[in-house]
């Protein structure tokens, strides 16, 4: 156990405790998680000129997993540069302090808080010595600028202030964590979307919306695999979010519209649906999929297949067919390449045109020929 002086502090009925570390033992037992899907976080966000960076960005990474329990975002090199440089300069001068505010920090395991006999709020907290017991809300950056620091032979004696939680569910911690830093640091909507269905609420069609887009990203046989900007972050073309609120818009029209087994239905074969639907899309429009002068495959053209989404399937069952079957997809849309045809979506021709409304109305512009055509 390492013990520490604290101080309790209970407010609504939640209980916490703010106390002080030094560098080496929060570094110690502070482990550093980032949401993530195997093998698709990308590296650290932030690009650092050849000869700029002091921090061993190499060992530092090892430093930090992945997880898709976690809720952190991807890590920012500049801010931790930043910070390093930051940290030095304090510790060259002697006439500021290197981390003033409190660091937020959870914990599975709980404490254990012995009170003064003279103050009850006022006592020792016992925190079990386990490397990686406790996690960072909020300041992982701060901690993860010490560590490389430490990492680099460069000792800080300094103590490092912290609030600590000890008694948050899952749901409560990243509702927390949503709460400080999704205006204050303006936290990515589609961050956001990650955390929303499963951890932050219990909305299925949230968790499905994140679901469907994740395959469509993860799939290798899908079109767009590797093209979506999953957690806000990677090489895509294409964010995560503008495509979850459009499908979890689309579930809830279903739902009230179709009722209860027309739901059911399309929850069970959402997955297998979107793929094979984008599958058709490109076999539709070859030219447009392939070619960069095209906007297919933008957010806004992407939405609007997604919006029509019931035209299509009411029309796969006129035909007789299994409306989540890729042929039946193929055959029921088959129409849109006599009737748009390729050049519809030419970024400089009707499209730029069309684009004058905003991306909200192309949308919608986009989604009313679609359906025509259908007919």
């Amino acid at each position: 156990m390492i013990t520490v002086h604290a101080h309790r502090v209970k407010q609504f009925g939640v209980e916490f405790y703010q106390a002080s570390f030094s560098a080496k033992d929060i570094d110690r037992l502070v482990k550093f998680e980032v949401l993530g899907y195997a093998g698709s976080i990308p590296k650290p966000t932030g690009k650092t000129g050849p000869g700029r960076s002091r921090v061993n960005w190499e060992v530092l990474e090892k430093r930090i997993s992945e997880s898709e329990t976690a809720y952190q975002r991807p890590v920012i090199r500049r801010k931790i540069d930043e910070l390093v440089a930051y940290y030095r300069e304090c510790k060259e001068a002697g006439t500021l302090p290197a981390i003033p505010g409190a660091v937020i920090i959870t914990s599975e395991k709980r404490f254990t808080f012995t009170p003064m006999s003279s103050h009850h709020d006022l006592g020792l907290l016992q925190i079990p010595e386990e490397q990686g017991v406790l996690r960072v809300l909020d300041g992982q950056h701060r901690l993860l600028a010490l560590h490389a620091m430490s990492q680099a032979g460069e000792q800080m004696s300094i103590e490092v202030p912290a609030v600590l939680f000890d008694a948050l569910d899952a749901r409560q911690i990243v509702e927390l964590f949503v709460t400080i830093n999704a205006k204050h640091t303006r936290l990515n909507p589609s961050h956001i979307i990650s955390l929303s269905g499963r951890k932050l609420y219990p909305d299925p069609n949230q968790a499905l919306a994140h679901d469907v887009v994740r395959s469509l990203n993860e799939d290798e046989t899908s079109p767009l695999h590797g093209q979506i900007k999953m957690l806000g972050t990677g090489r895509g073309s294409v964010s995560q979010a503008p495509l979850a609120e459009e499908i979890v818009e689309l579930l809830e029209t279903v739902e009230k519209i179709g009722g209860a087994a027309r739901i059911q239905e399309l929850r069970q074969g959402a997955k297998r649906f979107f793929l094979n639907y984008v599958k058709a899309i490109v076999g539709v429009f070859p030219t447009a999929w392939a070619g960069r002068k095209y906007s297919i495959r933008t957010g806004a053209a992407l939405r609007a297949f997604i919006r029509v989404t019931p035209d299509i399937m009411a029309r796969g069952r006129e035909l007789r067919r299994d409306p989540f079957d890729f042929h039946a997809i193929r055959e029921t849309i088959k129409p849109w390449g006599e009737r748009l045809r390729d050049r519809r979506f030419e970024t400089e021709g009707e499209w730029k045109q069309k684009l004058a409304g905003g991306t909200r109305g192309t949308v919608e512009v986009l989604a009313r020929e679609l359906r025509d055509a259908l007919r």
